[in-house]
């Protein structure tokens, strides 16, 4: 394992997850819950930050690896995970719409694992539709966890609005892939 910044901010991003989560569960008196909502979010918000800071130093600096293409997804699937959980902890998104996310994180990593093993990983990469659900979910997360209006701005209203948007792209995204493997999963039978 070559250890380098984009595996160091990697790495960071999995640090900060008991962070993140250890904000929520500070005593009720020791900070105003909107501090906690900020907090909270700002945490996130990093976290966000150095996953495309990775990919971009990564690429930049010619620093890829093998371990960098694997912790990076792991790291990202992690963060979500943990706020989407905290989320319906919260009660501030169901978990129906939790499950789908996760669940298509998990379905889609174990079809690259399987696709990339049968030496047709390409047929899986990673998606136009994809980036745009990933960027509509990271959004949404952040009102979610934020939650206080900003202004005239109902954050949270926002923030429920694009989650059930982020659930939809999961789901046609993974539609997407799955009919970009179909072909390799019928002749595998």
């Amino acid at each position: 394992m070559k250890w380098n910044i984009p595996n160091s901010l990697t790495f960071l991003r999995i640090l900060l997850i008991p962070v993140f989560v250890g904000i929520f569960y500070l005593p009720a008196d020791a900070i105003d819950p909107h501090w906690v909502n900020f907090f909270a979010t700002m945490v996130f918000a990093l976290a966000a930050v150095t996953d495309w800071f990775d990919g971009y130093l990564a690429r930049a600096l010619n620093q890829t690896s093998a371990f960098g293409a694997f912790l990076d997804p792991v790291a990202d699937k992690l963060m979500v995970a943990a706020a989407l959980i905290v989320l319906v902890e919260l009660e501030r998104t169901g978990a129906v719409i939790a499950l789908i996310i996760i669940g298509r994180e998990i379905a889609i990593s174990a079809l690259r694992e399987w696709m990339a093993g049968i030496g047709e990983r390409s047929s899986v990469a990673v998606a136009s539709l994809g980036k745009i659900k990933t960027a509509v979910q990271m959004i949404a997360i952040l009102f979610l966890l934020y939650f206080d209006p900003i202004g005239p701005v109902d954050i949270k209203f926002f923030g429920e609005l694009l989650i059930y948007v982020a659930a939809f792209l999961t789901l046609l995204s993974m539609a997407y892939y799955l009919k970009a493997a179909w072909p390799q999963m019928r002749a595998k039978k």
